[in-house]
């Protein structure tokens, strides 16, 4: 859905359509094939509009929530997901965006291009070379190590163009909601968040779902 609504917004050719290009790059690092990936593009007026939404909520323990909906009826989506967080005791609500700040992430093989291992000492110095404010260690959906370099929007596609240059393998590059604060929950509200988390997930609708949780 993400592909086409892509499309949609901005036209199916990805040289000319950088957050198309951006999804497709996300989607080959994910082991998409390359005719699903066309076939999603081509599909692209045949069925029902997509709308994009994003809904703020209060979870468990006082935490903030985003969550990025794709969605053929908005009614619908509202719905569904207000049931979800009422279920978990959260609930929507104005001002949890304010927890969050809007950011370039880009997503690098923790392996440079003549795979050798990247050490975070050695991220963090092409971090600052590349323009980039952060960066972190992370394992991927396979469990590999990868890392985010952390920029502003405006430099996501230059920092991306100076860690490739740096000898960097990246992945992807997007935008993303990155928690400006953090909270601390208990025992208790930590598995009352995961369940949620989990619930939302599963949810066909829901793109993705970002928390400030510690």
């Amino acid at each position: 859905m993400l592909l086409r609504f892509a499309v949609r917004e901005g036209g199916p050719n990805p040289d000319l359509n950088t957050n198309l290009a951006n999804i497709i790059e996300q989607c080959r690092s994910k082991s998409m094939p390359k005719a699903s990936i066309e076939a999603a593009i081509k599909g692209v007026g045949k069925g029902k509009n997509s709308l994009y939404l994003l809904y703020e909520a209060r979870g468990p323990g006082g935490s903030a929530l985003l969550i990025e909906v794709l969605t053929d009826n908005a009614k619908r989506a509202y719905q569904e997901i207000r049931l979800i967080l009422s279920r978990s005791g959260a609930q929507m609500c104005e001002g949890a965006r304010h927890s969050f700040d809007k950011k370039g992430v880009i997503t690098v093989s923790g392996r440079d291009s003549q795979q050798r291992p990247v050490a975070l000492e050695q991220a963090l110095e092409l971090a600052i070379e590349a323009g980039a404010q952060d960066v972190w260690e992370e394992e991927d959906e396979e469990e590999r190590a990868v890392l985010k370099f952390v920029c502003e929007v405006a430099s996501l596609h230059q920092v991306r163009a100076k860690l490739d240059a740096r000898g960097l393998q990246s992945l992807s590059a997007a935008l993303e909601f990155i928690p400006n604060t953090r909270v601390q929950l208990s025992e208790e509200a930590m598995e009352q968040a995961s369940q949620l988390l989990a619930t939302l997930g599963d949810s066909q609708e829901v793109m993705r779902v970002y928390d400030n949780i510690e």
